[in-house]
């Protein structure tokens, strides 16, 4: 049942013609009012996940829900799917339910917080926001356990709830809610800080509908959907073939010794539309690393990927969801059934990003990047000072950002947008660490014509006593290049304790106790190559070398010889290009560093230091569910 929407003006917005300029006012005054949101977000939160690193994601829409302006869009969609009460003047409302909201958010960390705004008695617009809490409850601190099989083991999660009621606060649940989190403070603070933005998106929006009329403010909302749907329209057209083009990546492992995992995806056009169909995607995970993706949600992936990559200059927003069709079969492990764990779905939800890249491509190589998205890496500390008093960090990594067809990947960077590290002064004044190495890892960026992105190493030097959790991936499997790119290195981490001994760390793990003055080494991956590296300007590849990002010995991968006065020698390099291009043969156009998940296998514990994972179990319970839903 839908939800029914009370109204004391029951007037209805009408259509009318907005002059191009008054669009351009009325979009500009939008993109301030959502960076305004933003603004008022990172004075007031506490967490340094938000207030710092900025995972959080605001989004103003028009009163049918479609964002207009925002990093995410689709929160709107998803939460009206799955809420079935009234929506009154005055009420926010608030969940932490991926199952709830069908995917609108992705695990139990994440709170959305969405607010119609009202004029006159009437809604004209809608404002929503969520953040990533730092600790929810549930079985290790940080929330996110490695070895969840379902979601209750997670932490609290928060239905669709009304948590403003015509304008007052529902305390009771908040408090009980507050009750079940190891900082309630910090999460108190970050859910005020959300409501205040929201707040400011309103009151903007106001502003800007009694300055022009909400006809007018309405009408200019629904053009810049139209135009960016008339925009996407032919840049589908353009990119998009009719013939299928098929791709398959995988997750490394589930933290709990099996894998990979499979996410296959087949793309195609039919006149307007674009298809994406996930089938062939493996079954959903008995671990947490399932990902409910919201069909919604991934046409806002896909968009933006095909903006940034074909046609920047395109407006984001929802106005072109109708060109797309997303099919993501039941019970596999983009589609999980509840009550299946989702806390570690970070993995797959970057490496759909590499997908994406791989199926969009194919069509038009001149325009494909390579891999490295791939993951979105979570570092966790915790424990009691001696002093008594609890601390708990979360942090994101960074790696390398893949080669593209207009230049390298950057070195440990983030791909998320807005998104930024949490300054290193910030981190030893509140926590008990010291960051003893902060620094790319020279040759571990593909090399390509373009080269990927070089890794991230941290050395965090513990303090305290405590344990540590590490959420990462692509250990075993690698950031692809493209185009005659050479892969990017895969991720590892050591830790290095106070007798010298070394453990190598896998990639997901909880509960690793630590002691004062162990050393963790938290190295990410690097970026995939772009195009043919005998292809790169000699002079950059010098360059390169000079900066600290490729190695002497790393400069022949590109076959680059470089004298012992930093110059490059010209003749050597001529005749190594002419040798390798020989021995090479044909560039490939995908080279992922092996032909077979079986050989890769074969190669692991040389390589990694790790036993292969085994091959998944698939829990009987998954696969009766997933035919009974299909029926």
């Amino acid at each position: 049942m839908p939800a029914k929407i009370i109204q004391t003006n029951k007037k209805p917005m009408k259509k009318v013609k907005v002059d191009t300029v008054t669009i351009d006012i009325i979009e500009s005054a939008l993109r301030n009012a959502r960076y305004e949101m933003d603004t008022v977000l990172f004075r007031t939160a506490m967490s340094p996940g938000i207030r710092e690193q900025h995972d959080e994601f605001p989004m103003i829409a028009n009163l049918e829900g479609k964002m207009v302006v925002g990093q995410f869009g689709s929160f709107i969609w998803g939460f009206m799917q799955g809420y079935d009460g009234t929506i009154e003047e005055g009420d926010i409302f608030w969940t932490s339910d991926p199952y709830s909201v069908n995917g609108a958010i992705s695990h139990a960390n994440d709170w959305l917080m969405l607010m119609p705004i009202y004029k006159d008695g009437r809604i004209i617009a809608w404002a929503a926001m969520f953040g990533h809490m730092t600790d929810i409850g549930g079985k290790v601190p940080g929330s996110l356990p490695t070895d969840a099989t379902q979601i209750y083991e997670e932490g609290i999660v928060v239905p669709p709830v009304k948590i403003f009621q015509k304008g007052k606060l529902q305390e009771d649940v908040l408090r009980i809610v507050l009750h079940n989190c190891r900082l309630p403070m910090w999460n108190l603070s970050d859910f005020n800080a959300i409501i205040a933005a929201l707040r400011t998106a309103g009151n903007r929006c106001r502003e800007i509908s009694e300055r022009f009329g909400d006809d007018v403010f309405y009408s200019a909302m629904d053009e810049m959907l139209e135009r960016n749907k008339r925009a996407m329209r032919e840049l589908i057209k353009r990119t998009v073939p009719e013939k299928k083009q098929h791709f398959e990546d995988y997750i490394c492992d589930d933290g709990m010794g099996m894998g990979p995992y499979k996410i296959a995806c087949t793309m195609w056009r039919e006149g307007d539309k674009c298809i994406f169909d996930f089938t062939g995607t493996d079954p959903q995970s008995i671990a947490s690393i399932n990902f409910l993706l919201n069909e919604e949600m991934f046409k806002m992936f896909a968009g933006v990927y095909m903006i940034m990559v074909f046609d920047p200059q395109i407006l984001f927003n929802d106005g072109f969801y109708d060109l797309m069709e997303v099919r993501i079969p039941a019970g596999t492990l983009l589609k999980p059934l509840k009550p299946a764990a989702l806390s570690c779905r970070t993995h797959a939800l970057g490496r759909i990003f590499d997908v994406l890249g791989g199926l969009l491509g194919q069509g038009n190589p001149a325009f494909m990047c390579a891999a490295g998205f791939s993951d979105s890496p979570h570092f966790m500390y915790s424990g009691y000072r001696s002093s008594g008093e609890w601390y708990q960090l979360y942090q994101i990594g960074f790696g390398g950002i893949p080669g593209k067809p207009f230049g390298d990947g950057p070195d440990g960077h983030s791909l998320w947008p807005s998104f930024t590290n949490v300054p290193n002064e910030f981190l030893e004044s509140y926590f008990p660490l010291r960051i003893d190495v902060y620094e790319t890892i020279a040759d571990t960026g593909g090399p390509g014509k373009n080269r990927g992105g070089n890794a991230l190493r941290i050395g965090y030097r513990f303090l305290e006593p405590g344990e540590i959790s590490i959420h990462d991936d692509r250990w075993l499997t690698y950031p692809w290049g493209v185009n005659g790119g050479l892969p990017g290195a895969r991720s590892k981490k050591i830790l290095v304790r106070t007798d010298g001994s070394q453990e190598l760390m896998p990639s997901k793990c909880d509960h690793v106790k630590v002691e004062a003055g162990d050393l963790l080494y938290f190295d990410t991956w690097g970026g995939g190559g772009c195009g043919d590296p005998l292809e790169r300007e000699p002079e950059r590849v010098r360059f390169d070398v000079e900066a600290g990002l490729v190695t002497l010995e790393g400069a022949k991968r590109y076959g680059v010889v470089m004298q012992a006065d930093g110059s490059v020698d010209e003749q050597a390099t001529r005749d190594l290009r002419a040798k390798m291009a020989k021995e090479r043969g044909p560039v490939k156009l995908f080279d992922r560093g092996f032909e077979s998940i079986d050989e890769l296998k074969a190669r692991c514990q040389a390589e990694t230091g790790f036993a292969p994972p085994v091959q998944p179990k698939f829990t009987k319970w998954a696969k009766v569910q997933a035919v009974g839903k299909a029926a």
